[in-house]
């Protein structure tokens, strides 16, 4: 078994719901059943970001100032990275396997059937993102000045930001080769550009200006934000708000491009 099979089952039959957030509900419900059956996923999105957290802190063993620096801002893209690789692959199959056709044969609108995997996705991104945020903080002692709660406020946004470009991206993907090599086309670049490696006024003017318009450099920012300051900046709502509006747009982008079968 690989990672995301069980969102292949064929749904149950059920009742057809009457409202939009009833039929959003149900669909977070069913893939929410799903996931439960597939562990191997569940310890992708969940395990495998504290893991890494782990590994980072103890490669920088002999120097806890730079695990403190760069720690912060691997808090939100580690989630962001497992929650796009799943998140994508899982709608795939949806689509591939016929489930996505016979879904939207009952009374389920794209919209109600992107809203639903963003609401079941967001939920293990809940977990996910406190899980990751209280062993960084916790137990490996990752030194902020500001609030923890407002570091797992950008992981989790973070975290929504993968499901979302996930979700955006299967839509032009015909297998799960596919959807996987868009990991390179879609986050490398912004891990390259976010200031994680270097600062991006330092950057060549031309990938300065473009990483002003990618979603991560905004998630590192707002993480730095909290790193650095003890209070709530102007600076940091603005990266949290940007990273919010880049995921529902992403989201919308979803499910205007949502197909029903993979030709």
């Amino acid at each position: 078994m690989t990672p995301t099979d069980a969102t292949a089952v064929t749904p149950p039959v059920t009742p057809p719901a009457t409202t939009a957030a009833a039929r959003t509900l149900a669909t977070a419900a069913r893939v929410l059943r799903q996931l439960r059956h597939d562990p191997r996923s569940i310890a992708l999105m969940i395990l495998v970001p504290c893991a890494m957290l782990v590994l980072l802190r103890y490669v920088f063993d002999g120097s806890p100032r730079t695990f403190d620096s760069i720690g912060a801002s691997l808090l939100g893209i580690f989630p962001l990275i497992t929650m796009f690789l799943v998140t994508s692959i899982a709608t795939l199959r949806e689509r591939t396997s016929g489930t996505l056709e016979r879904l939207l044969a009952m009374p389920l609108g794209k919209g109600d059937l992107i809203a639903g995997y963003a609401l079941a996705f967001g939920l293990v991104a809940v977990v996910q993102s406190t899980l990751a945020t209280g062993l960084a903080v916790g137990a490996l002692g990752l030194d902020v000045v500001g609030s923890a709660w407002l570091l797992l406020l950008v992981a989790l946004l973070d975290a929504l930001l993968g499901t979302a470009l996930g979700l955006f991206v299967s839509a032009f993907a015909s297998s799960e080769f596919q959807a996987v090599q868009f990991m390179p086309a879609v986050i490398f670049p912004q891990l390259l550009l976010c200031g994680l490696f270097a600062p991006r006024t330092a950057m060549h003017p031309v990938l300065e200006a473009v990483s002003d318009v990618l979603p991560m450099s905004y998630a590192v920012d707002g993480m730095n934000q909290v790193l650095r300051h003890a209070d709530i900046t102007g600076d940091f709502v603005r990266d949290a708000a940007i990273v919010a509006g880049c995921a529902f747009l992403v989201l919308a982008l979803g499910a205007a491009t949502l197909r029903r079968r993979t030709t």
